[in-house]
């Protein structure tokens, strides 16, 4: 299914050796990854991570001593279940050397994570993201994983990716036959900040891209915004007959650099 799942039009792939697994197959789940990372796609066509089991679990330990072992190592990890810094400091410290290249996309999905989200987003420059694991998250807070009763959880950890200049990626919307459903979540996890959200069936993706990829009309007003500061001598702008500060220079930036990552 990987090939399948690399052209399907995500940026990212996840091969799941966590929770997608029964535990009489984690074994041969694992082998059969580790075989294929030598022929992942190039990271410039979409970027391949692995969520390993938690290093608190004997199925973790036996990922981490895989990888380490491996020939041609995954690329990047998605880390579940993380409940402090000194987790990620062991992941650090057992994939140095060698395998220090490994990149890290650390799940935040616990009390004690999200409690120390914003420690855990600064304690490592390998961490590329934080995502949100509302399913577990909503059984730790004892409550549905509905938009409501997670939106403080959501908003905690996206403070805290976008303090440590990370993106934030939310949790698969779990109802495939809802699409107005889930394009009304991307939207709202726009507007929280998000910068992504995960997919569990590939027809999700083109219904999450339209909300997180900046439209026409969005491009050019960037370009508009940018260009009325570059060529003024204020702090000010007015742009549509709206007031435009500074600050939001770097939204518009950013805007034009996923555009141009997009060839938009």
């Amino acid at each position: 299914m990987y090939p399948k799942a690399a052209r399907a039009g995500a940026d990212i792939v996840t091969i799941d050796l966590e929770d997608a697994v029964a535990p009489q197959h984690k074994d041969q789940a694992r082998s059969d990854t580790l075989s294929l990372s030598e022929n992942f796609v190039s990271p410039n066509e979409v970027e391949t991570i692995v969520r390993i089991n938690c290093l608190r679990t004997p199925e973790g330990l036996a990922d981490l001593q895989g990888i380490i072992d491996a020939k041609h190592p995954p690329p990047a990890l998605m880390l579940p279940k993380v409940k402090s810094a000194a987790e990620i400091a062991v992941h650090e410290e057992l994939l140095s050397g060698p395998l220090s290249h490994i990149r890290f996309h650390i799940i935040i999905e616990t009390n004690e994570g999200l409690e120390s989200c914003f420690e855990i987003a600064r304690c490592s420059d390998r961490i590329d993201s934080l995502l949100f694991g509302g399913v577990d998250m909503a059984a730790e807070l004892r409550v549905e994983p509905t938009w409501g009763p997670l939106l403080y959880a959501r908003s905690r950890a996206v403070h805290a990716a976008a303090g440590a200049g990370l993106d934030f990626i939310d949790v698969p919307f779990l109802d495939l036959d809802d699409m107005d459903g889930l394009s009304t979540e991307a939207q709202a996890c726009v507007q929280l900040g998000m910068t992504g959200k995960a997919a569990i069936h590939p027809k999700q993706i083109a219904v999450i891209n339209k909300h997180f990829t900046p439209s026409a009309e969005e491009i050019a007003r960037a370009r508009r915004v940018i260009e009325a500061f570059e060529n003024g001598d204020s702090g000010l702008v007015v742009i549509d007959n709206k007031l435009i500060e500074k600050p939001v220079l770097r939204s518009m930036y950013r805007i034009l650099a996923i555009a141009g990552r997009l060839g938009l």
